[in-house]
């Protein structure tokens, strides 16, 4: 009778254990569900400017909008720059490697869009710099400040 008891307790113990791993593994669902955009991504054998194009069509007004023009000027001003998604957002990359990228307001349910930098960026300045621009509007203003930007980027 006492091993009932003791295997009784041993598997409500397990359970809980098991309970516990499956009920939270440290990412959100949208977390998860780009990481796994980005295994299709690596996967993939589709154009990348062809999924970028369809990335950003997919996208919501206004960061649709902004998306596309980013989509339009960053080849003018970095031409060494290649259009690729990147964890399902568009991003821009040079040997292969993201240097910016643009993250719509819904993807992580953001108040604001992001432009933002990678490591591959030459940005560095100092100790201390910023790499992700929250984004509202792409005003004249706004583009060239990003101009310049991407241009460092890629000097």
């Amino acid at each position: 009778m006492a091993t009932t008891k003791k295997t009784a307790a041993t598997k409500t113990a397990a359970k809980k254990t098991t309970a516990k791993k499956a009920s939270y593994d440290g990412f959100t669902d949208a977390e998860r569900d780009a990481m796994k955009e980005h295994a299709k991504e690596l996967k993939s054998t589709d154009d990348p400017a062809d999924v970028q194009a369809a990335k950003i069509a997919s996208m919501a007004d206004p960061d649709r909008v902004m998306a596309e023009r980013l989509n339009e000027l960053i080849p003018q001003i970095a031409p060494e720059l290649t259009p690729k998604t990147w964890y399902g957002m568009p991003g821009w990359a040079k040997d292969g490697k993201i240097v910016c990228y643009f993250q719509d307001a819904a993807k992580f349910k953001a108040p604001y869009a992001t432009f933002g930098f990678n490591p591959p960026a030459n940005l560095t300045d100092g100790d201390f710099w910023p790499v992700a621009f929250a984004l509202l509007d792409l005003t004249p203003a706004v583009e060239k400040q990003i101009i310049a930007l991407v241009k460092k980027a890629v000097s």
